[in-house]
């Protein structure tokens, strides 16, 4: 007799999207949570990974909004006849707001909400066992489900860096920990939150350094559009050091110091920002024949591990952290183990975004990509945001559209820095996802002064560049004018 139709082990916004879709499609649901998860309040549930996340996008967004203020002359504004006052920002303050909208965007996910919807919340630490059957163990109990999903969170990659476990950091998850703003900060390590954070502090008024290994931040993003926001960052101040390593951290007389090269370098604070790994340690997976490959989870495109009882999304199949993948991925797997293991992912019309400013948003492949898998099949045009009206309007005429291409037409991925790329980008992705050709995208009329017109202009200038490399088409229409003046 099984109890259930699937347990998922959670802990996640993922995990919980996982079973609230479980239980759309009649699934009866387990959700096992951390027992760390659970707030001591009456009327929250807030996940620590989670938190963080939601409050670094809050406090990006109140960082934008000093750096407009700082510029309101551009516009005509002034504050006075003398326009002498100063922009101040109480962190304090911030960090309440930002507590108090992050409460209200997870209150959803209250484990009495969850009820309702008829799943079975159990927190608790537990783990596989698979005598006498294949079950999960959690607070005394065993729970035999069909299938099994893990959906729990990854943990901080921490590099082995002299001094580095001895000496006080923060990671991105735990950002809302800090009481008050640092006068600086360093960041090891380019994962896309720790570029966020970096600017929104650098904005605030802290110092930043950030150190990477890469030739640039964000090594896993188009090149060009990578080096755009790195130098958009170091324009605003932030020193960037890149092909660098932190060899040693210390704290000496309270203060905390990184050795980066011969240059010893105090900081207040220090972000820890080298990406995430898998946290299965505890769940005795190997027990069930669940395998690895360099602590990494072996998952196949139906997100089925080397236990075809077993599946797992989110965080811990490595890449970015970006929920809407998970919660893509998510839905992949309940579909696979509610009906039959017949869905597969496919990553290449999915879009994300990195909340810099200007932001960078990408779906498919980047040229580099492309032109390993194409070859001389690929066409590559990009459109500036100078060129657009509504960015000029706006001041915010730093960015590109980049479209890369086959030579048929088919868009093969595409690249946005700038204003509201996280946006524009979503049309882009829906083309790719359905195979809508770059023709179709230069000939939708799209709204006089927008942002998204980017994508227009760029499908346009990318197809008359297909049509200058094609000499015969350019010969006969050539001659049928030729033909026609001289009629």
């Amino acid at each position: 007799m099984l109890d259930y139709d699937v347990v998922i082990i959670g802990g996640t916004i993922t995990s919980i999207y996982a079973a609230i879709t479980a239980t759309k499609l009649q699934g009866r649901v387990a959700l096992i949570q951390p027992p760390h998860t659970k707030r001591n309040t009456t009327n929250s549930a807030i996940f620590d990974n989670t938190q963080g996340f939601h409050q670094n996008k809050i406090i990006s967004q109140i960082a934008n909004f000093v750096e407009q203020i700082h510029h309101k002359q551009q516009f005509g504004i002034y504050q006075g006849s003398d326009d002498s006052g100063e922009i101040s920002v109480k962190f304090e303050e911030a960090q309440k707001y930002a507590n108090y909208v992050v409460n209200n965007q997870l209150a959803k996910y209250e484990p009495a909400v969850l009820a309702t919807l008829g799943i079975d919340v159990i927190f608790g630490e537990g783990k596989f066992v698979d005598r006498p059957h294949l079950a999960f163990a959690v607070k005394g109990r065993h729970l035999r489900s069909r299938k099994y999903l893990l959906a729990n969170p990854s943990q901080p990659i921490i590099p082995a860096i002299p001094g580095l476990t001895t000496t006080e950091f923060i990671t991105p998850q735990k950002i809302q920990e800090l009481s008050k703003l640092p006068d600086s900060l360093a960041v090891i390590g380019g994962d896309p939150s720790g570029i966020e954070i970096a600017q929104s502090f650098s904005r605030l008024g802290t110092k930043v350094i950030i150190v990477v290994k890469s030739s640039h931040i964000l090594g896993k993003e188009d090149s060009e559009a990578a080096f755009l926001v790195q130098a958009q960052l170091e324009a605003e101040g932030i020193r960037i050091l890149t092909q660098t390593e932190v060899s040693q951290v210390r704290k000496i007389d309270n203060k905390k110091w990184i050795l980066v090269g011969n240059e010893a370098i105090e900081i207040d604070e220090i972000l820890l920002a080298a990406g995430n790994k898998p946290n299965l340690q505890t769940l005795n997976l190997e027990a069930v024949g669940v395998k690895f490959n360099n602590h990494k989870l072996l998952l196949n495109k139906k997100l089925q591990t080397t236990n075809s009882q077993i599946y797992g999304c989110g965080d811990l199949i490595g890449g970015y952290s970006f929920p809407n993948i998970g919660n893509y991925e998510a839905r992949i797997a309940i579909k696979n183990i509610l009906y039959l293991p017949i869905f597969s992912v496919n990553y290449s019309g999915i879009p994300w975004a990195i909340f810099s400013e200007p932001q960078l948003a990408r779906v498919g492949l980047t040229e580099q990509q492309a032109r390993q898998r194409y070859g001389e099949n690929v066409l590559v045009f990009r459109q500036n945001f100078k060129n657009l009206d509504r960015a000029q309007m706006l001041s915010k005429t730093t960015g590109f559209c980049k479209i890369v291409g086959h030579r048929n037409g088919k868009i093969l991925g595409v690249s946005i820095v700038g204003n509201q790329a996280s946006e524009i980008i979503h049309i882009m992705a829906l083309a790719i996802s359905q195979g809508i050709k770059i023709e179709a995208i230069a000939e939708l009329p799209h709204i006089w002064p927008t942002i998204s017109e980017i994508n227009g202009q760029t499908a346009i200038a990318w197809l008359k560049q297909k049509g200058d490399k094609n000499q015969i088409v350019k010969d006969w229409v050539e001659n049928l004018f030729h033909w026609r003046r001289s009629l």
